[in-house]
């Protein structure tokens, strides 16, 4: 894992944005939504003979692929993580930063509140297993809390190399996307020929750093530079090419399929969705100024990794309540799909929403506590986001459960402590962290 420190930086040129992009940050706390309203969609509760049935109520569901076009917006997300990210990282060298205390900040926002929310799972699993819950039940809720984590790790590690990969798009932006893209192509074809998809989650990182590198051309200037025409043939190419991919059968038309592993079509996803922003980000942005958009943007960006930790917690107790209901009235849930179920679905997602607004309100603190002195040591920090990857990769590969709970808080702990700093001269120096997760 490279760390690289970047360059002192002049003034960037006039067409860089400085500061905080409000339409950008629209766009993110938009995103954090839609994987919310996303995944409260995909929660399907049934009750039969032999007990409550928690399963993804998608699963060979025609109206998934509707769905997921409207509301996959991982793309989207890892766009405005680069373009974000790349700010952050040259705002701190202009301040004389590192790129080792850019990872560190991102290790100490990512972890410390994933360490609470995991720790918090598993002592609630082991409450479950000791009231006497069926095991196969505690397993599935584990299993369920446990799948949104990858995009922790991932995100982790795309951070955890943006200095580099910054660095690189500096010397040769098109040469270090293009070897990106075909490393996701090349996993997709060996993954098709082979028969292996186990091979597809090298995926994990070529297409979501792929993906990441976009935004920098975003965050640079380049692609404001473009004729709008051009940025329209661009978007328009994507996703006619996607729409051809979904028609040949080289890959699947419903995007949450996409994603585990990921493949190629996230690639065209992600360039339409930044030519969309770039057509209209002018009336994202004036939209962004507006009282209500502002106060919700607002809100989510402070907490948004509280509100992705929490909101799979909360969609499973409100499945647990139903099924319980179930069982002491015998009043049973719609089946899921059914013109019931949907009827019930803005009153199920408002009151998730709401839900996690509150535990968000309540937890934030932990995302937004000041970060502690930065390690210099290039060596503690490659360690932290292994360890903090290593958690996660537990976590999904055997399920949430007591034990993989305590061995992810602890990793995730270590983690924090190897990127605190522990040498005098730097704490009298004052350096501290600077940066955030955008």
């Amino acid at each position: 894992m490279a760390i690289v420190e970047a360059p002192r930086l002049t003034a960037p040129p006039a067409s860089e944005p400085r500061g905080r992009d409000t339409g950008i940050d629209l766009l993110r706390a938009l995103c954090v939504l839609g994987v919310v309203v996303l995944h409260g969609i995909m929660v399907g509760v049934t009750v039969t003979d032999s007990g409550p049935v928690f399963a993804n109520a998608s699963d060979g569901a025609w109206w998934i692929v509707p769905v997921s076009w409207a509301l996959q917006v991982m793309p989207l997300f890892f766009v405005i993580g680069g373009f974000a990210g790349f700010l952050a990282h040259r705002r701190a060298a202009e301040r004389g930063g590192t790129a080792a205390s850019f990872v560190a900040g991102r290790v100490h926002r990512l972890l410390r509140p994933a360490a609470l929310s995991v720790g918090v799972v598993g002592a609630f699993l082991a409450v479950l297993g000791l009231a006497g819950v069926p095991a196969d039940i505690v397993a599935t809720a584990g299993y369920r809390f446990g799948q949104p984590l990858w995009f922790l790790g991932v995100f982790l590690l795309c951070q955890a190399l943006l200095p580099a990969l910054a660095a690189a798009h500096r010397r040769a932006p098109v040469a270090t996307l293009s070897m990106l893209v075909l490393a996701s192509i090349a996993v997709d074809v060996t993954r098709a020929t082979t028969g292996v998809d186990g091979i597809g989650f090298l995926n994990l990182a070529f297409v979501w750093l792929a993906v990441q590198q976009l935004g920098f051309f975003l965050a640079d200037g380049t692609i404001g530079r473009l004729r709008r025409r051009t940025v329209a043939i661009t978007g328009g190419a994507a996703l006619g090419a996607l729409i051809s991919t979904f028609l040949t059968g080289v890959y699947s038309p419903d995007l949450v399929a996409n994603i585990n592993p990921p493949t190629g079509a996230l690639l065209l996803v992600g360039v339409v969705h930044l030519s969309a922003v770039v057509l209209l980000r002018e009336r994202i942005a004036r939209i962004s100024l507006r009282p209500f958009p502002a106060a919700f943007s607002a809100f989510v960006n402070r907490r948004t990794m509280t509100v992705y930790l929490w909101h799979m917690p909360v969609l499973l107790t409100m499945a647990g309540l139903t099924a319980l209901v179930a069982l002491t009235t015998g009043v049973m849930p719609s089946e899921p799909g059914s013109a019931g179920w949907w009827t019930e679905r803005p009153l199920w997602l408002a009151t998730a929403l709401a839900a996690t607004a509150l535990i968000a309100v309540l937890l934030g603190r932990f995302e937004n506590r000041a970060a502690p002195v930065a390690t210099t040591s290039h060596r503690r920090l490659r360690w932290a986001v292994v360890l903090g990857i290593g958690g996660v990769v537990t976590l999904l590969t055997t399920g949430t459960s007591v034990l993989t709970a305590v061995i992810a808080v602890l990793a995730f702990w270590l983690a924090v402590r190897l990127a605190r700093g522990s040498d005098e001269p730097a704490r009298r120096e004052g350096i501290a962290d600077v940066v955030r997760v955008a």
